[in-house]
Formats: structure tokens, C-alpha cells, sequence
């Protein structure tokens, strides 16, 4: 994996492939061999720099990935360098070449190109925008003790026809030459991903305890959806707020400060606990593994022990040389939105464990959680780490220290690399990620917040652009009853990622369950992270009124396009003031075809004959389209419409046949692993690997003689006006062998 269009500075240009990327780029910038940016400064040596790399000229259109805050990102287009947010941590440009008005012509002059800032020894970089078009860079240390006056491999560079293979290249390659992380396609992937989860978070919140946790389980049951992952979320831990006196109110901030005190379970799990529901967390955990089906059992904890980190003056703690620090936050992230959890950091300060005792304490702890019966943990408040650098070698070294030391700790305790990353969207955390495989993809589903809801599916989409190239994104969990419920549960079923609901028990919508989750607790999960169609990529789908989100993936033998409206619900944290009324709710029309499928071709197997049978999942209309054909879609503000995208292949003088799938489940071509066509002189047949339980179904040019399930014949239905053959697979959930012949 190399660069092939390697970038150049020709009389004050930055040069890519006959494009000027940049002009007026000043004499101290230079571009290595290995198409990185880098620049030296004539200043003295400090641990933080800016340097300017040029003008943007007009023609481009851009789209970076920034966070606004410290722990996440944020999608943000634009079309000039000024409008580029500091703590930019990854920037694509569009360049349009003139073309014939062919549109086919015209997309293949388009080049893109990538622009990702990266690690360097101990600094870190992100780009940012002036209000004069220039682009900047900034590297930083965060200790200043730590200082250069030279930055070489700071910006890669590269460029590509293809955004979604330039993005995974220069990955691959920045992987191999900084050698600090490992691609997603490198590292361990989680099981529980392919398993129906819930989480206690918005559940109970920190009053989570094992009644209702009981509670919950035992709902699920009831209803037929089990959850056979468990996430016991914030509220489990012995913690201590010092600011806090027995009796008086909570002052403001302090929620942020408190601090961890114990690695064991707290009094609600084990018998000195109120309501005596169990004497341990061992024996809990047994108790619902065996009476409710779980297959993992999670728990959370920050990076840092807690919030506020650990209790110096513990007893327990104080063999991992705890210390009290006092965060320093980048100009980078206050320079953005601040973040009250940081500001009330900074004043109560972060009890932090020595870097060289930090395997020691995560070692502890969770060969104590493994010896409950816990499979694996989620890790919270990791960005953190980048603002206790000071002292410690800079803000990447420690934040490297910490990840791998937690890695390694897993790998010890677990199986599975059972990791779950969150509120670690900082590039030192990403570039550090060796083995981390399971990350969260944006801020929190907040079900109290109505305008958060289109942020939130439009954010892991656009994130997931970088971060699905390096973890598999986990969108958070949401709510089964929620209001926008079924908008989630869509982006969930074609996100490629874990599905886990927060619902209280008894507030459940199994309907909507029941569409992501089979009878066994199994998910039909998509193959890559869902991720904006190239139509979209340079488009604002929540703000600019006219645009719908397409998220697009492939599944074994078919893509999946889902179609959401995120306009008039909601406006971009930093762009609110670009409204001058409130969001409204719009009606929005677009186009889906199954040139939105990237690398469809790769699925569709040597007889496709380029169309495709396109499934509409609310509508029930199966429509057959050329691959360069088109359905209109309309769309009220949060509702959303998900395609199966099958291509068709020719399989005999006069049969065409697309495998769709599982009709009643969102992601319906999931369900489907394999196909083989058999043919002899009196017949054909065609064979097909399924999984699941319900209506199976199928395009067809011609009407089957019959169709076998397990060998044995079933009844079927085929429409012959639109060729849907439908068979209903009856009995449990399992791999199933299904045969139409004709």
C-alpha cells in the first residue's frame, strides 16, 4: 500500500495531481518522501506550535471531522478554509476537473483528497482554519517540559478517485509506518457485536442496582427479545464525593470529582445492601447468566478509575501511587465548546495512578470482575488522559501508557478482545489503538433531548467514515419506545454494529425489537461500518433544508441503503446562530440507486447482469432497477425508509433470481449467507444458505415447481407482476438450507 500521486510544492503551490491544493504556502513548509506535511519554525523551541500551510483556492468543496467538545466529534462541510473548526482531525477535499455534462464522465473527474494529522513521537496534530482562508496546523505536546521547533510527519497527504478506499489506504499506510495502531481488519473482533444487548445507563442511571436489573431481564423475557449481552453501566463502583457532606445538597461540578475508592462491587450488589438481593457480584451474575440466557456481561469504568480518578488516601489505592492533578485543556478544546465535567475537573483535580503502576490497577480490577463471571468491560472518559500530560512526558505518551496497559489488561482477563472504547475520539487515543476493536462513534443517544436525535445518527454516519477504519463503531444504545425509535433502530440495523436498547423494564416496543433481533438473540449485523454515500459526503443533511442522509453497507450478497431525514429537528453544536428561526420540520425528497452501493460489484458474483431488485422495507414494494436507475424517496422530518439492494443474476436461458432475505426484518439481506445454482437436463435449482425464521424472500423472473426448506417441500407465494417469491421458514432460529426449483 503506497501513495501513488505523491504531493508536491511547485513556485508557492501545494501541488497534487495537477491540482493546486493550496497557494501562498510559506518557505518553512515542506513535504516528505512519505507525503507528509510538515513545516520548522524559526521561534524558539515550545511545546506548542501553529504553522501556517496556505490559501484553500475557490472550487473545493470540503468535509472534516472536529471535536467540539473534548470527547467527541462532529461532521462539519464548508467550502472554505475559514470555515475548517479547530481540533480538525480529519479533512477531505473534493476537486471537480472539467468534464463532458455526461454525468458518468463527470464522476470520474472527481478527486478527492485526504488530509489526516497525525502523531509525531510525542506530539499531536489537528488542523484548524482562518478567518483570512489559510490552513493551519497546530502540533502540541501538552507538557512543557516536552518542546521542538520542527514538525515533519505531522499532516499525511494523500489523494484517490475512490473516498472510501483513499481513506481505508491511507489508514493501512499510516498504520504501517507509524506502527502505534493497527487497522480494524488487524485486530480481534468482539462476539457480542452479533448479539441483542441492553445497557442500565438511561435505564436507572446511577441508581442501577439488581433488582431492576432483574426487573429488566425478566421483561425482556416476557416479551421474546432477550438481551444476550448486558451492560451494567456507571453506578456499580464504591466511589466517594469528598465535596459532598452526608446530608447537604450536591454542589454543582463536584458529580464530575468523584473518585473511586475500591476496585469491588459496591454495597447495592453484594449482602451488606439494603434489599439483600444478592450477597455478591459472582453470585449475581450467575444467577442472570443461568436464568436469562446472557452470554456476555459487561461493566463500566472510566480510563482513569472513575470521573475524578481514584482516592489517594485510600487504603486500597494507594499501592498504584495515586497523585491529585489538575487537568490543562488544549486551546484546542475550550477554543470549541467547553465541557462542564472538564471545567469542574480542572478545579477539583483527577486522582491519577502512576503510569507505571496503571497495569497493575487494571490487572486488579478486572481479573476481580473476571473471577465474578464478567466477560468484558467499557471503558469510559478516555480523552481525559490528554490534559494530565504535564509531568509525564506529554499528553500521547500517556495517553499511550494508559491504552496500552488497559489492552493488555483485557487480553489477560478476557476473552475475545471483549473492549468497548468511549468518549475517546482524540487522536492520541485513536492512533494508540493497538488491539481496541469497539468504539463509540458520538456523543451520547440522550432520550430527553429531542433535538439531539438526527446529531446523533447523522454524527456516527460522518465519524464512522475515519473511525470505522480503525474500531468498529458503536452507536450507542437507544430507546425501543422512544419517539424516534424506529428512526434508530434502522441506522442500528445497517450500521455494522453492536445493537443494544436502554429501555426501563417494561417499556419496551417489541415490534420494533423483533425487526433487529432473532428469536435466538441473534442480529443480522452488516459487514462494514454504515457510512454516508458519496452523494452526501459534501452535503449538511441536518441543516442545509434540502438533503437527505443515505448510510449505505454490504451484506454477503447485497447492499443496504438507508434513507433518514435529519433536516428541521435540530442544528450542529457551533452553528446554531446560522439559524435565525428555530428548525422546522421538512418534507424532503432524494433518490436511491444502487450506484449509492459502493463496491456492490464485489458481492453480486460472476452472473450479475447489472440489475438489481431493490426492496423497500416500510412500503413492501420490490422494484427492479438497472444499476444506473433511480427511486424517488420522500421523507418527513425523522422518519426514515431502509433498501435492500440485491443484484440479480442470470441463471439460466430465461431465470433471473436476487436472494432478498428476511422480509419482516430491517436488514433483510443479512439473513442470507449463500448461493449456489445447480442445473441438469430436467431442472434447476437454486440453493441458498439462510439464517432466521419468518417470511424468506426472493426476486424471480419465472415461478418455481417448489421450494424445499430442510429438505423438506413448504408452500410458497410468487407475484408475477413484480416477481416476489415469498416462503415462510418455519421452526427455530437456525442456519437454514432453503431450495427453489424450476
Amino acid at each position: 500500500m503506497t501513495v501513488t500521486a505523491k504531493a508536491t510544492i511547485k513556485d508557492g503551490c501545494l501541488m497534487v495531481r495537477g491540482n493546486v491544493v493550496l497557494t501562498r504556502v510559506p518557505q518553512n513548509v515542506v513535504v516528505s518522501p512519505s507525503s507528509f506535511i510538515g513545516a520548522t519554525s524559526a521561534a524558539p523551541p515550545s511545546s506548542r506550535h501553529v504553522f501556517t500551510l496556505g490559501v484553500l483556492p475557490d472550487g473545493y468543496r470540503f468535509l472534516c471531522l472536529f471535536r467540539f467538545k473534548i470527547w467527541w466529534m462532529i461532521p462539519r462541510v464548508g467550502k472554505s478554509a475559514s470555515e475548517v473548526p479547530m481540533e480538525t482531525q480529519m479533512l477531505l477535499l473534493e476537486a471537480r476537473e472539467d468534464s463532458p455534462l455526461d454525468s458518468d464522465a463527470a464522476s470520474d473527474n472527481i478527486l478527492y483528497i485526504l488530509l489526516l494529522p497525525v502523531l509525531e513521537g510525542q506530539f499531536r496534530a489537528t488542523l484548524q482554519g482562518t478567518p483570512t482562508n489559510d490552513l493551519q496546523f497546530c502540533v502540541e505536546s501538552g507538557d512543557g517540559g516536552v518542546q521542538t521547533s520542527e514538525a515533519f510527519e505531522a499532516v499525511f497527504i494523500n489523494s484517490g478517485d475512490n473516498p472510501f478506499e483513499l481513506i481505508k489506504d491511507s489508514i493501512k499506510i499510516l498504520e504501517k509506518h507509524k506502527g502505534t495502531f493497527s487497522h480494524i481488519e488487524n485486530k480481534k473482533i468482539p462476539r457480542h457485536l452479533d448479539w441483542f444487548g441492553w445497557c442500565t445507563w438511561d435505564a436507572f442511571y446511577k441508581q442501577v442496582n439488581p433488582q431492576g436489573i432483574k426487573e429488566g431481564l425478566h421483561s425482556f423475557l416476557e416479551g421474546g427479545c432477550s438481551p444476550r449481552f448486558l451492560v451494567i453501566d456507571d453506578g456499580w463502583q464504591e466511589t466517594i464525593n469528598e465535596f459532598c457532606k452526608d446530608g447537604e445538597p450536591l454542589i454543582e461540578g463536584t458529580q464530575f470529582a468523584i473518585r473511586l475508592v475500591d476496585i469491588k462491587e459496591n454495597c447495592k450488589f453484594n449482602s451488606s445492601g439494603s434489599d439483600n438481593s444478592c450477597n455478591d457480584l459472582h453470585e449475581f451474575i450467575d444467577e442472570i447468566k443461568e436464568k436469562y440466557g446472557l452470554k456476555y456481561v459487561y461493566m463500566w469504568h472510566a480510563l482513569a478509575g472513575y470521573w475524578g480518578g481514584v482516592l489517594p488516601s485510600s487504603d486500597i489505592m494507594k499501592k498504584y501511587n495515586p497523585k491529585l492533578a489538575y487537568p490543562i485543556q488544549s486551546p484546542g478544546n475550550i477554543g470549541n465548546l467547553r465541557d462542564i465535567a472538564m471545567d469542574s475537573l480542572e478545579k477539583y483535580g483527577v486522582g491519577i495512578i502512576d503510569p507505571q503502576k496503571i497495569f497493575d490497577f487494571y490487572n486488579d480490577l478486572h481479573s476481580y470482575l473476571a473471577s465474578s463471571g464478567v466477560d468484558g468491560v467499557k471503558v469510559d472518559v478516555q480523552s481525559l488522559m490528554e490534559t494530565l500530560g504535564s509531568g509525564y512526558g506529554g499528553r500521547v505518551l500517556l495517553t499511550r501508557q494508559y491504552q496500552q496497559a488497559l489492552e493488555q489488561s483485557v487480553a489477560w482477563n478476557f476473552k475475545d478482545n471483549n473492549l468497548i472504547c468511549c468518549m475517546s475520539h482524540n487522536s492520541d487515543s485513536l492512533y494508540s489503538s493497538m488491539k481496541s476493536a469497539v468504539a463509540r462513534a458520538s456523543e451520547d443517544f440522550m432520550p430527553g433531548e429531542p433535538t439531539f436525535q438526527t446529531l446523533h445518527i447523522a454524527s456516527v454516519a460522518f465519524n464512522s467514515l475515519l473511525l470505522g477504519e480503525i474500531v468498529v463503531p458503536d452507536w450507542d444504545m437507544f430507546q425501543s419506545k422512544h419517539e424516534t425509535a424506529e428512526f434508530h433502530a434502522t441506522a442500528r440495523a445497517l450500521g455494522g454494529c453492536a445493537v443494544y436498547v436502554s429501555d426501563k423494564p417494561g417499556v419496551h416496543d417489541f415490534k420494533i425489537l423483533k425487526r433487529l433481533v432473532l428469536p435466538d438473540g441473534s442480529v443480522l449485523r452488516a459487514r462494514h461500518a454504515g457510512r454516508p454515500t458519496r452523494d452526501c459526503l459534501f452535503e449538511d443533511p441536518v441543516m442545509d433544508g434540502k438533503s437527505l442522509l443515505k448510510i449505505w453497507n454490504l451484506n454477503k450478497l447485497s447492499g443496504v441503503i438507508g434513507v433518514f431525514n435529519c433536516q428541521g429537528a435540530g442544528s450542529w453544536p457551533m452553528k446554531e446562530d446560522m439559524h435565525s428561526k428555530p428548525a422546522s420540520p421538512l418534507s424532503i425528497s432524494g433518490h436511491v440507486s444502487p450506484l449509492d452501493i459502493e463496491f456492490l460489484e464485489r458481492v453480486a458474483g460472476e452472473n450479475w447482469n447489472g440489475d438489481c431488485a431493490v426492496y423497500a422495507f416500510n412500503s413492501g414494494v420490490l422494484t427492479k432497477l438497472p444499476k444506473k436507475g433511480n427511486l424517488e424517496v420522500s421523507l418527513a422530518t425523522l422518519k426514515c425508509e431502509i433498501y435492500t439492494i440485491c443484484p440479480i443474476r442470470v441463471l439460466g436461458q430465461d431465470l433471473l433470481f436476487a436472494p432478498i432475505g428476511l422480509l419482516d426484518m430491517y436488514n433483510s439481506g443479512g439473513a442470507v449467507e449463500s448461493l449456489e445454482y445447480i442445473m441438469d437436463l430436467s431442472k434447476y435449482v437454486i440453493k441458498i444458505k439462510g439464517k432466521g425464521c419468518g417470511r424468506f424472500g426472493a426476486y424471480s423472473s419465472t415461478k418455481p415447481k417448489c421450494c424445499m426448506v430442510d429438505t423438506k417441500e413448504e408452500e410458497f407465494t410468487y407475484n408475477s407482476e413484480d416477481g416476489l417469491l415469498t416462503i415462510k421458514l418455519p421452526g427455530e432460529c437456525t442456519f437454514r438450507d432453503i431450495e427453489f426449483v424450476y
